[in-house]
């Protein structure tokens, strides 16, 4: 059995017991947290039940295990022979999160 969820923007295909990384999320180490933005379903015998947008009565559950920020990508801005130069970085927060279980 799988489902497709949306969460921070991006969908994920998930499985029970898959280890994911997805955008912060609120919550602290080791919470349960819902998904209720089901974009379908599919259960062992291989019945798809697709959502028009979400599924009705369908929810995800995860588990929180840690917080993060990915690794840095460089920003660099210049203008050719103008002596114009910018250098910033950015790091974009994530939470590591474990599929608990599916219910459709």
């Amino acid at each position: 059995m799988y489902a497709v969820i949306a969460t921070g923007g991006k969908q994920y295909r998930v499985t029970e017991g898959d280890v994911i990384f997805v955008e912060k999320l609120n919550a602290n180490e080791g919470e349960l947290v819902e998904i209720n933005d089901v974009l379908a379903v599919v259960g062992d015998e291989g019945g798809l039940k697709l959502g028009t947008p979400l599924v009705k009565d369908a929810k995800v559950s995860l588990k929180v295990l840690a917080h993060g920020k990915g690794s840095k990508v460089v920003v660099f801005k210049y203008k050719a022979k103008k002596n114009y130069r910018r250098k910033t970085g950015h790091r974009q927060p994530f939470t590591k999160v474990a599929v608990e279980k599916i219910e459709a």
